[in-house]
């Protein structure tokens, strides 16, 4: 089943509340899965990277260790 809560999941807050939405299931399903998360739910602030793929495969966009490196002199007394 290709439109189905879980395969969309996570559904981020701004999917949830959005007008545009054109999802097989409704909005309560797919914000409240299971009925306990009512009182206490997170919403992720992104929702999939590239499907399941993207997820697993992520590429750091951080800079390098070495540029940190320098730093640590000035705090050395």
């Amino acid at each position: 089943m290709e439109n189905s809560p879980l395969r969309n999941a996570p559904h981020t807050a701004a999917a949830a509340i959005s007008s545009n939405w054109d999802r097989a299931y409704p909005r309560e399903q797919a914000a409240f899965p299971v009925h306990t998360l009512k009182q206490d739910k997170y919403f992720p602030p992104v929702g999939r990277i590239d499907g399941a793929a993207g997820d697993r495969n992520l590429v750091c966009s951080c800079p390098p260790l070495e540029a940190f490196e320098d730093n640590t002199a000035a705090f050395e007394n």
